[in-house]
């Protein structure tokens, strides 16, 4: 069963730990619709990057961007608990369209969703429905709450930003053994607001089969993050998580990074890796591979008169309609 928003408080009485929960989980969502939507990572705040995004619903019949879907999207959202780093974690669930019809014997893709920094997790819908249209459960991780520290704009960030990276890393290692191995059972816990209180309450039959664990591939996960996320992916693949026995991970088998600046890609040949740059910025040194390198698990492409912050559900739409047709294109969709 989905257990998230443990509470250990056994001598508190019941009324208490809940108007307590209550009142953590509103914060955070709170804090959720706060943030500020207009940069990512350390670049210029940029007021034209403000509008709203032009996307569609989750349970519409029609993607953000590319041809019409038959059925509806749907998605879910969760705050999860990591226990062992006493952390909270935002995440979207965006359910396989249903005509794939994930089973054990044939599981869908799993693909991990890292927004850039001070964007949040649900920003990137325009790919997080796409990956969903071609079959694929994509879960969207929030990877930045208000109590954590900011994020440093002091050189050097290979070593005053590794703090964030490496937080972020262990959240996505965390992810995925949550998903893949605790959620074993058929059954599906949803949020829903009764009487000013957030609490869990199984969905009907019909809806409590759209997760089962069993029927999604967690050992052959791709990874997308734009900005500082891409630099959380990347790291996660270079060096793994701080609380796993040797620290590598051995179930990436893609990476996509959206104008990551700060984190070498990674040159691992196992790993297929397509980065897709912005024309403003340039990535840091020996970030992208060097010409001549060996390097032949890597596409990196540069879309002309891009920008860094414009690579979300706030940009233009030409320029989310070249992002889906590089990722067709590099996932062979």
């Amino acid at each position: 069963m989905l257990n998230h928003l443990v509470f250990k408080c056994g001598y508190l009485s019941q009324t208490f730990k809940a108007l307590v929960l209550s009142v953590l989980v509103l914060s955070v969502l709170l804090a959720s619709s706060l943030v500020t939507k207009v940069t990512a990572a350390d670049e210029p705040n940029d007021s034209s990057s403000t509008s709203s995004p032009n996307i569609s619903s989750t349970t519409t019949n029609s993607p953000a961007t590319g041809s019409p879907s038959t059925s509806k999207l749907y998605s879910d959202s969760l705050i999860v608990e990591d226990i062992s780093r006493e952390r909270l974690i935002p995440v979207e669930l965006y359910y396989p369209v249903t005509e794939f019809n994930c089973s054990e014997a044939s599981k869908c893709p799993v693909m991990i969703l890292s927004s850039g920094y001070g964007l949040l997790h649900t920003e990137y819908q325009f790919i997080s429905q796409h990956f969903q249209q071609q079959g694929y459960l994509v879960i969207a991780v929030r990877h930045e709450l208000p109590s954590y520290p900011p994020l440093s704009r002091v050189q050097p960030f290979a070593e005053t930003r590794h703090e964030n990276w490496q937080r972020g890393a262990d959240t996505l290692n965390f992810i995925q053994h949550y998903f893949s191995q605790q959620y074993v059972t058929p059954q599906f816990v949803s949020r829903q607001f009764v009487n000013q209180q957030y609490v869990n309450q199984k969905q009907s039959s019909t809806d409590s089969t759209r997760y089962i664990a069993e029927n999604f591939d967690f050992k052959h996960i791709t990874l997308v993050g734009h900005s500082n996320g891409g630099d959380i992916s990347s790291l996660l693949a270079n060096s793994g998580a701080s609380n796993i026995e040797n620290n590598k991970v051995d179930y990436i088998s893609c990476i996509i990074t959206l104008d990551h600046r700060r984190v070498p890609l990674p040159r691992d040949p196992a790993i297929k890796v397509l980065s897709i740059r912005a024309s403003d910025y340039p990535a840091d040194e020996g970030i992208l591979p060097s010409e001549g390198e060996n390097a032949s698990n890597i596409s990196v492409i540069m879309i002309d008169g891009s920008r860094h912050n414009d690579m979300n559900d706030y940009g233009p739409t030409w320029l989310k309609d070249k992002i889906l047709n590089l990722i067709d294109e590099h996932m062979q969709f």
